[in-house]
């Protein structure tokens, strides 16, 4: 009878443990799949939302605060101009601008070349009737020229200078099959007639990228000020940990207030202001965990043969520590989505009409508690939803990194 061999164990690194033991953390794996569903909308923001005009900011005043699942009809007037380019690489970043003027109406009949619209007002005992020319709805025409009949044909000058005639039947189909349109806001409109659905996905790429570009400018403070502490020590040490306790010493929320003040509230403003609050734990871990491996013995043979400081550093250090990094970063993302969404409610971040979901929120607050509640909870549920991702999966990170953790 023969004797099985011992099933002969695999060997994973440590990267590869870290990966398994996360994998089995199920809160963990549905806050990265929430993350990574985010990152995807803010890219493709533009191509899925409704409203593709920059910052989803298509204002139609008739049809504002509409509840959830209201449908409109929109007649598009096609706008006397040049019409703007439309390449997929504009609308992936930025958006289009919209050719068309969007007319809500309640019903529209045509008679001859003239279409007579009766706009969409919200009251059945108000009513307004629109008249445009057929084919001033269907091009853009240029300004001063006049559209001539001729017999069961119009002819006009587009803005381009190009002559165009085409019969009254085509300029009607194209009417009734391009320029008529239904659209349903699942979400209902804002104050000012905006798809709400709209302004929430473009949300998450204000609020990812503010925490994106805050994460990165403190890791970068504090991954310089922390290692240069930690493995230098002596007076860099003295000199850091100095400027760690005067910041540390300020309340977080009237520090940002004042480097929002001081540095203004554009964009890009916003996201220093976050970044440079958020570096002190991050400058306090690199300090302590450098402290506890400086003496190790890799470090020790790279002095010995001849490395510089900041090589041993960057080549033999961080790679080492880049595991509590990592799971920091991760608290501070959603760290910096509230506070972003913070300055926002209270009017000095994100700056109209940029959709932030803190904007949002404190448009529409006052309506907790009445019939359209709706406004105000949906970027409330969005903010809430994001952040306790990253959480999930800062502390799916931080159990994965434990050595300590079985696979």
């Amino acid at each position: 009878m023969t004797t099985p061999l011992p099933k002969q164990e695999v060997y994973l690194s440590p990267n590869e443990r870290a990966w398994r033991r996360f994998k089995k953390n199920k809160p963990a794996m549905i806050g990265m799949v929430i993350i990574v569903l985010a990152i995807g909308i803010a890219i493709f923001g533009h191509f899925i939302a409704p409203d593709k005009t920059p910052d989803t900011n298509e204002q139609i005043t008739e049809i504002a605060t509409q509840k959830p699942g209201f449908s409109a009809t929109l007649l598009k007037v096609h706008k006397n101009g040049m019409p703007r380019s439309q390449s997929w690489v504009q609308l992936l970043l930025s958006g289009w601008e919209n050719n068309f003027r969007l007319i809500p109406i309640s019903g529209y009949s045509m008679v001859g070349d003239t279409l007579l619209a009766e706009r969409f007002t919200g009251f059945a005992a108000v009513s307004k009737t629109d008249t445009f020319n057929i084919a001033d709805v269907v091009y853009a025409l240029k300004e001063g020229t006049p559209i001539t009949k001729q017999g069961n044909a119009l002819s006009f000058t587009l803005y381009t200078g190009e002559t165009k005639t085409e019969t009254i039947e085509q300029l009607k189909t194209k009417i009734a099959g391009k320029q008529v349109v239904q659209q349903r806001y699942w979400l209902g409109t804002d104050n000012l007639g905006r798809d709400n659905v709209s302004r929430l996905i473009l949300g998450v790429r204000v609020s990812l990228s503010v925490g994106l570009m805050a994460v990165l400018i403190s890791l970068f403070i504090g991954v310089s000020l922390g290692a240069i502490a930690g493995y230098f020590r002596g007076v860099a040490d003295d000199v850091v940990m100095w400027l760690i306790n005067i910041f540390w010493s300020i309340p977080l929320l009237l520090l940002v207030f004042a480097l929002v003040l001081a540095l203004g509230r554009e964009f890009w403003q916003i996201y220093l202001a976050v970044g440079l609050t958020m570096w002190i734990e991050v400058a306090r871990l690199v300090r302590g965990q450098i402290l506890s491996v400086r003496e190790k013995e890799y470090v020790e043979a790279a002095k010995s043969l001849g490395f510089g400081n900041f090589r041993i550093i960057a080549r033999h250090i961080l790679p080492n520590i880049v595991g509590p990094v990592v799971v920091i970063a991760a608290s501070d993302f959603a760290s910096a989505i509230i506070i972003e969404a913070g300055l926002s409610f209270l009017g000095i971040g994100v700056q109209p009409p940029s959709p932030s979901w803190g904007t949002m929120l404190k448009d529409y607050y006052s309506y907790i508690g009445t019939q359209k509640a709706f406004l105000a909870l949906a970027p409330g549920v969005a903010i809430m939803i994001l952040v306790l991702a990253f959480n999930l999966m800062g502390n799916g990170l931080r159990d994965a990194m434990d050595v300590k953790t079985r696979v």
